[in-house]
Order: structure tokens, then C-alpha cells, then sequence
């Protein structure tokens, strides 16, 4: 043991400048594990920290390491199992419960000797011991003591000393000076007896001369002996100032350290409020605009856009984890909640009052300008509405359901404002053509046929044709099987020129054209405007959107929901607000062929001409598919117009010539 604690002393505590005081071989309780050595060392410097150092052979060599260190001050209890009996088993109580069994109880008892005697010296603290033998004990350790704490456990002098090499010397001369000390050591130890008695008498006699020295010597030494002790005492009392200074040191460091742990909670706290508070705020003013702000008025309606925009922000906002479990965050939500549904109800309420006010307004009715062929102009309902655009993108993206309650209004109470004022302007335009008619009539019993009307009505015949569309560009192309065809293509023709200038004058014929064109020019722009309107309105221009209820049923069997095109969605509500206008259109169309079936050709080069216009402008509009539809109907009734008027030939052979149209 003594080796290994030399061993342990130079390679593992002088380099780091301890000293080892005590050691014991140990291992664990109830585990069959290599030994190690638990060792109790104190530190060179002041102010002197003492510590339990385990301490284990490498694996790989024959040198030693330190595994684990506590310090004394740490230690609460040691438990010696019995103090009656020898046992090697005892606990150490630090942090927590320590068991070990040493290889003897001998080694066991020296070490905790050791630390009672550290505790007592250094620490004066209370450490229990408990089941340990009271001869183990000591009641205190003298400060002045050059000796080690662990009695015997530093240098102690061996009972044989080795002379020194002058000490050799001197006996060597001594003996040269006596012949006979080899042969007689007797007499030679007499003699030095003799010898020492002498100096011994003349040395008392010099101490007794010197009486007064003496005195004055011890004197001193008293003085020396007091001011040591007073030295000590206040050595003494520095060190436990010094001990209490860094105990209070390790408190003031480790209420430092939860100081900064509390101020980085804070500065977390306060980013987290910041974030809620920036995000998840409302301004009052902005409450107040969602649940009292004027909808009538411009200001009023730009500061419910703005509030509407800021409440989606904040219903939108990212929340971090763990904030929806905030009781501040659940309310302020709940309150944004109460405000969207408020506002959202508002706003339904007053758009669906002025959809209402104006399906049921009698203002712009025909029936009081029945003088002049013209519709209103809705242009100043749609710019009056079209503030509340943004105000009814928030609420497609907000509440849906009334976001389609609203598109059900427009459509239903627009359909109907539209209903009355195309039924009156038809029934102006109806009159029109009914007092040219007769006016026809009058002429044609008094008026001479004129030469020069047979060859207007003729090139405008041939001119026309070149302006059809589709089926109408094979009209100056009739095929008729037979040698003469392209001679009796021309006469047939100018034929059907004479028979319909003895019908009807030009000049009718163009007024009534007039007519038609002003109907078409009346209803383009009346249709492009409102589905203009709708897109911007309705926010139906980028995205793909959300059908109306009453698109729902036209496109359900053919397109999901989510999927239907805004250009489909415009075209359905168009056709619910305008659906009369293809029926008003055939009608006003069959009285046209009813009083003169020549005016089919007027009726086709201008709807053809409309056609190609709108379908210039948008291929999949309301207003190009409903014209195109009545474009049909139109050439219907010419190629029946030019079936009656063509006359039959009858070929050589007995058998009817064939005459086709490309329809």
C-alpha cells in the first residue's frame, strides 16, 4: 500500500500540487467490479480545498487515473455499518448514497480517522458519522502540530537514521585517538562517558553562569510563543472570513446564474407578448368601423375595407406553439370571430338592401321614353357598387354562405329589373317595326318602283354577302346544276331583286335595318357592362371561384365545385339575369320575317357582323354565345327566304333542277 500511495502521490497529486493524506482499496457493494482507490488529498495552496478522489488502474497499463472527485464540503454523512464489529463496508453521502466495501476494515477505519480529522481541521463543519467507533474520534486537532492530520500519514523519521559523512569522519578520528577502541569498546565507551560527563558539567556550569541570558532567552521564547498563538488565531479567523467569503461567492455565482436564466425568460416572455400584440391587435378604431362604421358613405366604406383587412391579418396571423392554449389568445380570437360574423351580417344586410331597392325601382322603365329606342344606363348603380368590391372579396373568403346569399339576390332581383326594362324596350322596338310596315303598305299602292332602288338593292345584295360569317359566305356561291349556271345564277338572282323591290321599298327596308342595328347596338354594351360589373364585383376575374347557388345545378354533373372557370360562373349568372333576351330577340326577329321575309338579310349581315365582334372580344362571353344562338335563327329564315324566292327550271329531260345552299 505504502508503494501505491507513493506511486499515486508522483504521478496523480503533485502535478496538480496535492498531497495525499489518506487511502483505502475499495469497490463497489454488490457488484464484482476491479478495485479502486479512494483517496483524500488536500491542496498546497491556500485556501486549502479538500476532496475524496477515486482513483482507477488503467486498463491498458500500468498507470493510474482519476475517475470521479467530490469535494468535502459536499459530504453529508459517513456510515461505518457497525461500530461494534469489523466490517469493511461504509457509506459516503454526497449528492447521493455511495457504498463501498474496503479490503480490510484496518483501511477502512484509518480513512475515515482521515476524514474526521480534515472536517475538524479545515472545514469545522457538521458531517455525521454514524455507526463509527468513539476511539476513532477525536475531540479536536492542535493548529500548532507539524505533524500530519492523519498522524503518521506525511513524513515521519524511521527509527534508524544513517549517519552522515561527517558524522563518520569524526568517529573515525575518534577512534584513530584511542588504539584500544577496537580491542577494548569497554574502555573506549568509558572514556567517552567520562569525556561527555565533563562537557555535560561545564555545560550546565555555562548555563548556570549564564542565568540571566536564560531568563531573558525563555522571556522571548514566551513572547514568541504568544504572539505565534496570536498569529494563529488570526490566521484562523481569515480563513473562516475567507470561507465564508466563498461560500457567499458560490451563492452570489449561482444567484448570478439564475438571474440571467430569469432575464432570458423575460426577453422571451416580451418577444412572444410583442408578437401577440403586434399581430393579434385591433385598433379601436377598426372595432368600431366593423360594428358601427357608415356604409353609405365613401369614407365610411374605406374605413370598413380597411378594418376588414386588418381583422383577416389577425384571424390569419401564424400563431407559435403553445399560444392557443393562451386564455388571452382564446378571447381575442372569440372576439375577432364576434366581430367577422357582426360586420359580415351588416354588410349582407346592406347590400342586400340596395339589391332589393333597386330590382323594385320603376325609374328607369321604358314605359314613360317610349319615344326613343334606348336602354338605361346602369353605369352609376355598378360604379356605386363597385366600392364594396374589396368588401365582397373579404366576404367570399370569409363567410361563404353569404357571400352566395348575395350573389342569389343580385341575380334574382337583377333579373327581374332587367326583365321589365328588355320587355319595354322590345315592345318599343316591335312598334317601330309595326309603324313601318304600314307605312310600306301606303307607299307601295301609290309609289312607282323606281330603277335605280332595283340596282341599290341589288349591290347591296351582292356587298352583303361578302360580310357573312359561316354559312352566309356561300350566298354569291349558288350552285345550280345545268349548262347555263353561271348566267342563270346572276338572272336568277336579279330576279329575286325585282320580286322584293315590288314587294318593299328600299328605303323601308333600311329603316328598318336602322332599327335592328340600333336594337343590337342598345344590347352590347348593356351586356358587357354588367358582365364587366360581375367579374369585378363578384372577384371573378383571376381565381377560380366559387359557383353561385344558381350555377351550382348547370355545372355539378360536368365540374367540381372548387374547379369551375370564373368565365363559366360569369356566363351562368349572366344567363339568369339576361334570360330573356334570347326569347325577345327571336320574337323581335319573327316579326321582322313575319312583315317582310327580305328583311332576314338585313337581320343576318348585321348579327353576323355582332357575332364576329363579340367573339373578337371574348369567344366564351354571355353576350357572344347568345347572339350566336340567335344567329342560327336567322339563317333559318334566309335560307327559307331564298327557297321561296329562287323560281324552279325544269331541265330538257322532264326533270327538276337542284338547287343547294351551304347552311
Amino acid at each position: 500500500m505504502t508503494a501505491i500511495k507513493h506511486a499515486l502521490q508522483r504521478d496523480i497529486f503533485t502535478p496538480n500540487d496535492e498531497r495525499l493524506l489518506g487511502i483505502v482499496n475499495v469497490c463497489k457493494a454488490g457488484k464484482k467490479k476491479k478495485n479502486c482507490f479512494l483517496c483524500a488529498t488536500v491542496t498546497m495552496e491556500r485556501p486549502v480545498q479538500v476532496k475524496v478522489v477515486k482513483v482507477k488502474k488503467s486498463d491498458k497499463g500500468d498507470f493510474y487515473k482519476r475517475q470521479q472527485t467530490w469535494e468535502l464540503r459536499d459530504l453529508t454523512e459517513v456510515d461505518a455499518k457497525d461500530a461494534s464489529k469489523e466490517n469493511p463496508e461504509f457509506d459516503l453521502h454526497f449528492e447521493k448514497v455511495y457504498r463501498w466495501v474496503a479490503s480490510s476494515a484496518a483501511e477502512k477505519n484509518s480513512f475515515i480517522s482521515c476524514i474526521w480529522k480534515l472536517n475538524q481541521r479545515y472545514l469545522r463543519k457538521k458531517v455525521e458519522f454514524v455507526n463509527v467507533s468513539s476511539q476513532l474520534l477525536e475531540e479536536s486537532v492542535p493548529s500548532g502540530e507539524s505533524q500530519s492530520v492523519a498522524g503518521g500519514d506525511e513524513d515521519a523519521l524511521d527509527d534508524y537514521q544513517e549517519l552522515s559523512t561527517r558524522e563518520e569522519q569524526d568517529i573515525e578520528g575518534m577512534m584513530e585517538m584511542c588504539e584500544y577502541a577496537v580491542s577494548n569498546a569497554e574502555g573506549f565507551a568509558e572514556q567517552l562517558s567520562r569525556e561527555l560527563q565533563v562537557l555535560d558539567g561545564a555545560n550546565i556550569q555555562s548555563i548556570m553562569a549564564s542565568e540571566k541570558q536564560v531568563n531573558i532567552l525563555m522571556q522571548l521564547l514566551d513572547e514568541a510563543l504568544g504572539e505565534v498563538d496570536t498569529i494563529e488565531g488570526k490566521l484562523s479567523s481569515y480563513e473562516e472570513m475567507l470561507q465564508s467569503v466563498k461560500e457567499q461567492m458560490d451563492q452570489i455565482s449561482q444567484s448570478n446564474r439564475h438571474i440571467q436564466i430569469s432575464n432570458s425568460n423575460n426577453v422571451k416572455l416580451l418577444d412572444e407578448i410583442q408578437f401577440l400584440v403586434n399581430y393579434m391587435d385591433l385598433s379601436k378604431g377598426h372595432v368600431r368601423a366593423l360594428q358601427e362604421g357608415d356604409l353609405t358613405s365613401p369614407k365610411g366604406i374605406e374605413a370598413c375595407i380597411n378594418a376588414s383587412e386588418a381583422l383577416s391579418q389577425c384571424m390569419n396571423v401564424a400563431l407559435r406553439p403553445g399560444h392557443e392554449k393562451l386564455m388571452a389568445v382564446t378571447q381575442q380570437q372569440l372576439l375577432f370571430a364576434e366581430l367577422r360574423d357582426t360586420f359580415a351580417r351588416r354588410l349582407t344586410n346592406h347590400l342586400n338592401n340596395v339589391f332589393v331597392h333597386q330590382g323594385h325601382d320603376q325609374s328607369s322603365t321604358l314605359s314613360q321614353h317610349t319615344a326613343e329606342l334606348s336602354l338605361p344606363k346602369h353605369s352609376p348603380l355598378h360604379r356605386d357598387l363597385l366600392r364594396y368590391s374589396k368588401l365582397m372579396e373579404w366576404l367570399k373568403n370569409t363567410h361563404r354562405e353569404k357571400y352566395e346569399g348575395l350573389s342569389r339576390t343580385y341575380v334574382d332581383y337583377m333579373s327581374r329589373l332587367y326583365e321589365r326594362e328588355i320587355k319595354d324596350f322590345f315592345e318599343v322596338a316591335k312598334i317601330k317595326m309595326a309603324g313601318t310596315a304600314k307605312e310600306a303598305k301606303g307607299k307601295f299602292a301609290t309609289l312607282p318602283r323606281k330603277e335605280s332602288a332595283l340596282k341599290q338593292e341589288t349591290e347591296s345584295l351582292h356587298g352583303s354577302s361578302g360580310k357573312l360569317t359561316g354559312s352566309t359566305s356561300s350566298l354569291n356561291k349558288l350552285t345550280v346544276q345545268g349548262s347555263n349556271s353561271r348566267r342563270s345564277q346572276s338572272s336568277s338572282l336579279l330576279d329575286m331583286g325585282n320580286m322584293s323591290a315590288s314587294d318593299l321599298d328600299v328605303a323601308d327596308r333600311t329603316k328598318f335595318d336602322k332599327i335592328f342595328e340600333q336594337v343590337l347596338s342598345e344590347l352590347e354594351p348593356l351586356c358587357l357592362a354588367e358582365q364587366d360589373f360581375i367579374s369585378k364585383f363578384f372577384k371573378l376575374q383571376q381565381h377560380p371561384a366559387v359557383l353561385p347557388p344558381l350555377a351550382q345545378v348547370s355545372l355539378a354533373p360536368s365540374l367540381p365545385r372548387s374547379l369551375a372557370p370564373s368565365k363559366d360562373v360569369v356566363r351562368l349568372m349572366m344567363n339568369k339575369i339576361f334570360q330573356s333576351i334570347e326569347t325577345e330577340l327571336n320574337s323581335l326577329i319573327a316579326l321582322g320575317d313575319k312583315v317582310d321575309s327580305f328583311n332576314s338579310l338585313y337581320m343576318l349581315v348585321k348579327m353576323s357582323h355582332h357575332v364576329w365582334t363579340a367573339e373578337n372580344v371574348d369567344p366564351a362571353s354571355y353576350l357572344s354565345t347568345t347572339l350566336g344562338n340567335v344567329l342560327v335563327t336567322v339563317k333559318r329564315n334566309f335560307d327559307k327566304c331564298i327557297v321561296s324566292r329562287v323560281p324552279r327550271e325544269l331541265p330538257p329531260g322532264g326533270r327538276e333542277r337542284e338547287c343547294s345552299f351551304n347552311t
